[in-house]
């Protein structure tokens, strides 16, 4: 019997041990990070993480889905999908995927987990305390058919404190800035070696925000303004120079929607529009894409690209898979251009957690940063701009919320065996 901590984030996961002291266990090969998703193979048991994503680009039969968690608050949470003969609800495949990930910690550890503190954004949903109620009490009926008996929840900035807290040698007023596939969070926190070893933690903890927008949203924004115009995106149609159709192209940029491209009936309509388009041969490309189910690769493809920008200034995708020599060269300062709307919203953010906290940014003594898209440097700048003379800290880009979860799950339920 033992307690873990679970960050099942959108875009990875990780799971951490309480005992004998708190770590992260492996959950594919010697790898503590798991892609969040998914692929159902026809006729096949379905493939979790990196395996999922090799069995997509390697052409099986089958379909693949990925940030689960987005669906989360959503309306999505309670459709279906078509999976090779029969429709599968989006709660069955997250509750599928955590209880692997429950396996396989199991596997590893040898003990049965029996208590999970599990993470979670400030807002599930914007604004919607309802829906944001309804979420959490949807993934903590997933954790108890999972096989978890004591289920509790913990923000995920609050959990990157308690991993920053470990290293930290005197008393520190943190901003926490975890920005992560669907949501980007932030707290403001007192730390500190004397605070540790508290079970109520509840005073040191000064506020707490978040929005929902990640590196899922920076796809999509990236994927729109650089990629789905080469497939007709704000084209014109021949009658009344109506714009072509746009929803089919928000769909295939979001990692959430993209199968619904492969719904009966999309096919047809695709045609229709290839017929009244003024330029049916960028439609032709989508039809493509569409019809060989090749829109999570695309979406690859545009991941791939903004994760190297935060290294290169330009960036080329081949896509010859679509039509022979067709590729897209997409610079930098494209990505800040199309996103940078998203950094500033993420940015303004830390400003409401200052008022909340009843703080000047001169309070705070440190920025610690975690999460995926503290990559950008145009996101970056934007967090920082708001703490100037705070020192910054990088934290676990995937592992921090996961470490500080298993943490906590340790100061909770410390009293289970080993």
């Amino acid at each position: 019997m033992s307690a873990c901590g679970l960050d099942f984030g959108t875009s990875n996961t990780t799971l951490g041990l309480a005992r004998p002291a708190p770590h992260l266990v492996p959950l594919e090969g010697e790898d503590v990070t798991i892609p969040s998703a998914i692929f159902y193979a026809r006729d096949a048991a379905p493939i979790v993480g990196r395996a999922a994503v090799a069995a997509y680009v390697d052409g099986r039969d089958g379909r693949l889905m990925r940030s689960l968690k987005s669906v989360l608050g959503n309306p999505l949470m309670d459709e279906t999908t078509q999976v090779g003969r029969q429709r599968v609800g989006f709660r069955s495949v997250i509750s599928h995927f955590v209880q692997v990930m429950k396996r396989r910690a199991e596997t590893v550890s040898g003990r049965a987990l029996t208590s999970v503190v599990h993470g979670r954004p400030v807002h599930f949903v914007d604004g919607d305390p309802a829906g944001d109620r309804k979420a959490e009490e949807a993934l903590r009926a997933i954790a108890h058919e999972a096989g978890f008996a004591e289920i509790s929840f913990q923000f995920e900035p609050i959990a990157a404190a308690l991993d920053y807290e470990q290293q930290v040698s005197r008393e520190e007023i943190a901003l926490i800035a975890d920005i992560g596939g669907g949501t980007s969070d932030f707290s403001i926190v007192r730390i500190g070696p004397q605070r540790r070893a508290r079970a109520d933690r509840a005073a040191d903890i000064l506020a707490n925000d978040g929005i929902r927008v990640g590196g899922t949203d920076f796809d999509r924004h990236l994927s729109l303004g650089t990629v789905m115009p080469l497939l007709g995106y704000r084209g014109a149609m021949k009658r009344a120079s109506l714009p072509v159709p746009s929803g089919y192209y928000f769909d295939l940029a979001t990692w959430s929607t993209i199968n619904r491209l492969y719904e009966p009936g999309v096919m047809q309509q695709l045609h229709e529009v290839r017929r009244e388009a003024q330029h049916p041969e960028l439609i032709e490309r989508l039809i493509h894409v569409v019809e060989e189910r090749d829109g999570h690769r695309l979406a690859i493809n545009v991941e791939a690209a903004k994760i190297g920008l935060s290294d290169e200034p330009t960036v080329r995708i081949l896509l010859e898979w679509i039509e022979k020599g067709l590729a897209a060269a997409i610079r930098r300062d494209e990505l800040v251009s199309h996103t940078q709307s998203l950094a500033d919203r993420i940015g303004a953010r830390i400003d409401d957690c200052l008022r909340d906290a009843g703080l000047t940014a001169d309070a705070i003594d440190a920025v610690f940063l975690t999460g995926g898209s503290t990559r950008l440097a145009h996101v970056r700048a934007a967090i920082l701009a708001k703490a100037k003379e705070a020192k910054v800290v990088d934290g676990d880009t995937f592992g921090s919320v996961g470490m500080g979860l298993t943490i906590e799950a340790a100061n909770r339920y410390g009293s289970l065996a080993a």
